[in-house]
């Protein structure tokens, strides 16, 4: 019976299109845990921890137990009598702490990461269009931010902010190769969507001036580099970085090569 585990997004877990996510948040926390750790024992000392952080009760071990028969009542409901399988099978106590006996790729973070791999290595080899491809892939596996629904203790929080960072640094590469095969044009839209959504995200603003400048719009081109400037002046009090403003003198004076990528990126 296929199990499918998302966490790029509000935790969702289906056995046999049954889900077995809990109600309750913390079960669901620990849930949340074993599903990013598919595979591996994660000791009942990290999941105390992650759950209760540096107050746990004195009942806490007893209250992990009870967590995990919860978790496991949902699996027997879903599992109902197919081929003898139990909960016991997919949820396993060692002794140490509990395995979740699923293959990573079940966990959809885990197809992302190898996803974002490939697409990077593609960029590395100067592939644009399979970078292109294969980033644009990755990233459509994300439904909202990882484990959006989900309380974060520290291992969640690590990781869902390593997952964020991942995922923006493979939207900018995606576009990159976008721009490097000629589509200024068709990301004119989404590129100033995420000028809005990050206003002091200096890689998207420098895209954004790019599919500007390349689509003839070179007074919105400088509007996009004003705009990041007065927020960064304002919320930080910095300027720019300098290969930004290289690229604003470059537009302003009507200097920047439309096929140079030495001016129009940074290096």
């Amino acid at each position: 019976m296929r199990i499918e585990i998302v966490v790029l997004g509000p935790l969702a877990v289906d056995l046999g299109g049954v889900s077995v996510v809990p109600t309750a948040s913390k079960p669901s926390q620990l849930l949340a845990v074993l599903a990013l750790n598919a595979g591996r024992v994660v000791t009942a000392d990290a999941l105390i921890k992650e759950i209760w952080v540096d107050s746990p009760p004195r009942t806490a071990v007893s209250t992990l137990r009870t967590y995990v028969l919860k978790l496991r009542r949902n699996l027997d409901t879903a599992l109902g009598n197919h081929g003898g399988l139990t909960s016991k099978d997919i949820l396993i106590t060692r002794r140490t702490g509990y395995l979740l006996n699923v293959e990573p790729s079940a966990v959809d973070a885990f197809r992302y990461e190898e996803l974002s791999a490939a697409g990077r290595q593609a960029v590395n080899e100067g592939d644009h269009e399979r970078a292109s491809r294969t980033l644009a892939e990755a990233l459509r596996l994300w439904r909202g931010p990882a484990l959006a629904d989900v309380p974060l203790g520290p291992q969640l929080a690590i990781e869902a902010m390593r997952l964020g960072e991942n995922r923006l640094g493979d939207l900018y590469l995606r576009i990159e190769a976008d721009l490097a095969l000629g589509r200024h044009h068709q990301l004119l839209g989404e590129l100033a969507t995420l000028c809005a959504r990050y206003p002091m995200q200096e890689n998207f603003h420098v895209q954004h001036m790019v599919a500007l400048y390349r689509s003839g719009r070179q007074s919105q081109a400088l509007a996009v580099y004003r705009r990041l400037r007065d927020e960064m002046v304002e919320q930080s009090g910095v300027e720019p970085s300098p290969w930004v403003r290289q690229l604003h003198r470059a537009i302003l004076t009507g200097q920047a090569s439309v096929e140079d990528r030495s001016v129009m990126f940074k290096a």
